[in-house]
Parts: C-alpha cells; structure tokens; sequence
C-alpha cells in the first residue's frame, strides 16, 4: 500500500420539510468527532437542500480539496437500515427543494449519462461491514430517490468519475441513535476508503500496460 495521505471529503444535509434534525448531518458531525484512520484527511460540510447552491458547491468542494473520495450521508423517511445508493439519476427531478425551487429541465446535468455507478463496490462494502458485527444493518439499493440526495450524488459522480458514494441512514431513533449512525459510517467510510486505496495501488502497477480497459470503464 502506498503510505500517502488519503482526502475525503463527507457531506449531510441541512433540515427540509418534516426532517427538522436532519439524521444525515448528526451523523456525520458523530463521524467527525469519532474520526477515521490516521492516514485519512476528513473535511466534513453541511449541503443545503437546494438545486443551485448543490451545483455551485460541489464542483469548488472537489477543486479545493483534490479529495481521492466525496461519500454524501442523506436522510429517508423510508429506511430502516443504513442504505448504500449504487449510483445516481440525471433526469426526474421534480419535487421542489427549500427554495421553492425546481429544475425546469427536471434533470442534473444536459446531455449527460441517464445513471453513474459508483466505483465503490457497495455490495462488498455492505458484506463486510455487517459481517464485523457493529450492531447497526446495512444494505444496498439503486436509487436514491430522485430528490436532493439523488441529485447531489449525481453531481458527484459526474465531477468525481465515479469516485463517490452516497449512504442513506434513516431518521434518529428509527431505530438508531447518532452514536450508532457515526459507528456506522466510520465502519463504512473506512471500507470505501480501503477498496479506493487498492484501486489506486492497482492503477499505479498498470500505468505502464495498455490503457485500452479504460475506454470500457464508462
């Protein structure tokens, strides 16, 4: 393994509508106080639930930080486990956000691909953390709800090639606590950071191969 220090950067969301305590954001400030690897450099932001600040935000938080990884935490009303999306959606978009706002294109980015899958494995990432026994379920799912979180998360894809990956964690108390959705997402982060890491070990060995496998990676 390479000894360089490794940079990500990892978002929760602001309160919208019922979510007056966004879960997303407790989490990651749980995160932050927990902390991750000492080899790992961790920013953490607080996203505004809005289109626009999400478009001008994303691209000057992968600018200034160069981060090898961006993992978005989003809240759903719906989950019951710590959910990890595969990939994010360009086109339906058409619930408005804090502002009132919504796209009139009701999508994230013109001409660009319908989905972006993570390079992050979330299937391996979800079997190892649920087999360290943390307490705390994970799964895996496909879409992260065409909102906000679907629409963050795409942009990220987009900016990042692939190097993100969003996690959705259900509301405090349904069934878990912030300490146990900042346990969570140290495991988890963790796990992504490592499978990042053999990647980028593995792009290094191949730098003198042929480039050719690269031009099936999209």
């Amino acid at each position: 393994m390479m000894a360089t220090k490794m940079t990500v950067i990892v978002t929760g969301f602001e309160p919208f509508g019922d979510h007056t305590i966004n879960a997303s954001w407790v989490a990651v400030q749980e995160l932050e106080r927990l902390g991750l690897a000492q080899s790992v450099d961790l920013h953490v932001c607080e996203v505004p639930v809005e289109y626009q600040a999400v478009q001008s935000l994303l691209p000057s938080l992968w600018k200034q930080h160069k981060p090898q990884l961006v993992v978005h935490v989003g809240v759903s009303g719906i989950a019951t486990t710590v959910t990890l999306e595969k990939c994010g959606h360009n086109h339906g978009y058409k619930r408005v956000d804090n502002c009132s706002f919504c796209p009139d294109s009701q999508c994230c980015m013109e001409g660009g691909p319908e989905c972006i899958d993570s390079v992050i494995d979330m299937d391996m990432v979800c079997k190892r953390v649920n087999s360290s026994r943390l307490g705390v379920a994970v799964s895996v799912s496909k879409d992260a709800g065409r909102y906000l979180c679907d629409y963050t998360y795409y942009t990220s894809l987009y900016l990042g090639k692939g190097r993100s990956a969003f996690v959705h964690v259900p509301p405090l108390g349904k069934p878990y606590s912030a300490q146990d959705l900042g346990r969570a997402l140290q495991a988890v982060v963790g796990e992504m950071l490592e499978l990042v890491g053999q990647a980028e070990d593995d792009d290094h060995h191949h730098d003198h191969c042929s480039h050719q496998h690269h031009q099936h990676a999209h």
